[in-house]
């Protein structure tokens, strides 16, 4: 077996389980759920086969669903995500995207900062939308939407770092 495969599966498997252990029980002030898990979808190979990251975001999003009982909102915004994740790569990086040349947890520059930031964005926004589903509560999406993005984006940053193999 590839060990980007292991190493994705252990991704898989170790941010589902903070999710739903840590990050699941923590609600500020009724508007900032952190959503770190969707990590694993931003941090997929970026020359990996675009159906396995469409399948394991579903896969995802689904797990979540079933200890969240949320009725599939977490599986349709990782799908959305990952659908969306190489039109984010292209309008982050440019060239070097389809040069594949590509590595989120480097050091963190405005194109990576970018990538995170419009990927939290989107997930977050599809998520709180399809989670309310009226147009009565649109502030209350929105405020949702930027209070856990922020979490979220700082959350994401500090693990990025902490699991970022070291270079000798």
């Amino acid at each position: 077996m590839n060990s980007t495969v292991i190493y994705n599966t252990l991704r898989f498997v170790l941010l589902l389980a903070a999710q739903i252990t840590i990050f699941n029980n923590m609600n500020l002030f009724g508007y900032v759920n952190p959503f770190p898990y969707i990590l694993f979808i931003m941090l997929f190979p970026v020359n990996g086969n675009k159906y396995s990251l469409l399948l394991s975001s579903f896969l995802l999003g689904l797990t979540m669903d079933m200890f969240l009982n949320s009725g599939g909102v977490h599986a349709t915004s990782c799908l959305i995500l990952a659908y969306f994740r190489p039109y984010i790569f292209k309008f982050s990086f440019g060239l070097s995207y389809e040069y594949q040349t590509v590595k989120i947890n480097d050091s963190l520059s405005p194109e990576r900062f970018s990538f995170i930031l419009i990927s939290v964005i989107i997930h977050h926004f599809s998520l709180f939308i399809l989670e309310i589903f009226t147009f009565e509560y649109f502030f209350t999406i929105i405020t949702r939407t930027i209070l856990s993005t922020l979490f979220t984006l700082i959350l994401s940053i500090i693990i990025i770092y902490l699991i970022k193999p070291n270079r000798r």
